[in-house]
């Protein structure tokens, strides 16, 4: 064995462990940390498998972004955890079969019979996992990619307007108003007497 697989052995029981600890703790915000670690030991192994951009981008986005949320709304709410754990095991059959499923289709990756270990893009290995996916997204996929930022930023908007709507306590500005506004609205000359010497 070569000092990737021990890295990879060393990920991999660091993401079991951590995940087990995620359904296990009492304590949420030990539930949300342990899923941070789980996170960042997956991104290790794919790190190992030269897929820098999914690495990266599950660091940046479920750890920067959604945990982190998480967390705040975890420790913000005070949660009734004894009664969400009510019915803990009676979910368990249905669990266990998903896992199941999710253990069969390791195996039929893991043993490659019917999963080829081709490149079926034909990307020269001498390029790295980021270089092939951003010359893809940018060379055939701009016009979508431009679309998806579009809405994205509609979508923010849109939230923000519908936060702001019809509270009393924010300030708003019509535009209308502002567009019919002219200069002596604005400015208000006063003319006042000079103040005399004594």
């Amino acid at each position: 064995m070569i000092f990737t697989d021990y890295l990879f052995y060393l990920f991999s029981g660091i993401l079991v462990l951590a995940s087990l600890r995620v359904i296990t703790a009492n304590n949420p915000v030990y539930s949300a940390l342990s899923l941070v670690l789980a996170f960042f030991s997956a991104a290790g192994i794919w790190l190992l498998l030269h897929a820098e951009f999914l690495a990266i981008a599950l660091v940046l986005v479920y750890v920067g972004a959604v945990m982190v949320l998480f967390l705040f709304v975890v420790m913000m709410l005070d949660i009734n955890i004894e009664a969400l754990r009510q019915r803990f095991w009676s979910y368990f059959p249905v669990a266990l079969l998903i896992a199941l499923l999710f253990i069969f289709e390791i195996y039929l990756v893991v043993t490659d019979k019917f999963f080829s270990s081709s490149d079926p893009a034909g990307i020269p290995l001498e390029k790295s996992n980021t270089h092939s996916i951003g010359s893809v997204l940018y060379t055939d996929y701009l016009l979508p990619f431009q679309v998806a930022a579009v809405i994205l930023l509609v979508a923010i908007i849109s939230a923000i307007v519908l936060t702001m709507y019809g509270k009393k306590s924010h300030k708003a500005i019509d535009p209308k108003d502002q567009i019919k506004v002219n200069r002596n609205d604005r400015v208000r000359v006063v003319k006042m007497k000079s103040e005399k010497k004594k």
